[in-house]
């Protein structure tokens, strides 16, 4: 099977991931697409993109449940379309890689696809679009993050009614349970994601990955571990030269008299 995953740079900074049909009857993702995606997401990230925008280019889905053949052959021991460690290193870049990432969710995810949604950092989503891990009704488990990471975005009780059922909740529910951090009218998914990643890309490049790194490093640790850890990066960030600059140069519109709404939220 072949897969069909494209990568554009439209702005300096900037990665748009398009992923497309993996060649799997009802558009399930297959260990094709998933290992494109991880050398394309890496390869991003070599080129110098500070954020990767992952979206989809098939009509009505973003990225849904993996290609169940692969899974069945890999479990009997036969070769899958391609290497399942595909799954892994797409989650590990998306979650803990030195670029943000930003889903661009503009029609349905399942399963795994959802599972690379949950690590990404933001997510924009489409109105009306459908969010489901139907793992237990195919009789499988949640294995890369359906679980324990959305329960870490939306909270235990609806998270377990998620996993039990296998029901699907809308972008408009998890918008209120805090899992999406926007929805957006069809069609403007990429649009929207666009912007917010040209807003991430023109902050110092210094600041944005060190707090990547913090948010990432924070849902292993304990509050104590967590504070800890913050004041360590942050001890880098702020003896950055590029930070020792700006700190002056702001501080000097401050003293010019200058307010907080000019100087941090009236960028354009």
């Amino acid at each position: 099977m072949q897969s069909n995953v494209s990568v554009s740079y439209p702005e300096a900074g900037i990665a748009l991931v398009t992923v497309g049909d993996g060649g799997a009857a009802g558009h399930t993702t297959t260990c094709a697409t998933v290992t494109a995606l991880a050398n394309t997401l890496e390869e991003a990230i070599a080129q110098g993109a500070r954020v990767i925008v992952l979206a989809s280019s098939v009509e009505g889905h973003w990225l849904e449940h993996a290609y169940l053949d692969d899974i069945v052959k890999l479990v009997e021991g036969q070769a899958a379309t391609g290497d399942p460690a595909g799954w892994f290193r797409s989650l590990q870049t998306l979650n803990r890689g030195p670029a943000v990432a930003i889903a661009a969710i503009s029609g349905d995810t399942s399963g795994g696809g959802c599972e690379l949604g949950w690590a990404c950092d933001l997510r924009v989503a489409e109105e009306g679009v459908r969010f489901s891990q139907p793992e237990v009704i195919i009789g499988a488990g949640t294995g890369i993050g359906g679980t324990s990471r959305l329960m870490r975005l939306i909270g235990r009780t609806v998270t377990a009614e998620v996993v039990l059922t296998g029901r699907p909740l809308t972008a408009e529910r998890l918008y209120e349970l805090g899992g999406v951090n926007r929805v957006v009218p069809k069609g403007k998914a990429v649009e929207e994601a666009l912007a917010l990643a040209r807003e991430i890309a023109s902050l110092p490049a210094q600041s944005v990955a060190g707090m990547k790194k913090m948010l990432g490093e924070a849902e292993d640790l304990n509050q104590s571990q967590g504070i800890e850890n913050d004041q360590a990066i942050s001890q880098t960030l702020f003896a950055h030269p590029d930070s020792l600059g700006s700190m002056k140069a702001i501080q000097q519109r401050f003293d010019a008299g200058e307010s907080m709404d000019t100087i941090y939220w009236s960028r354009g």
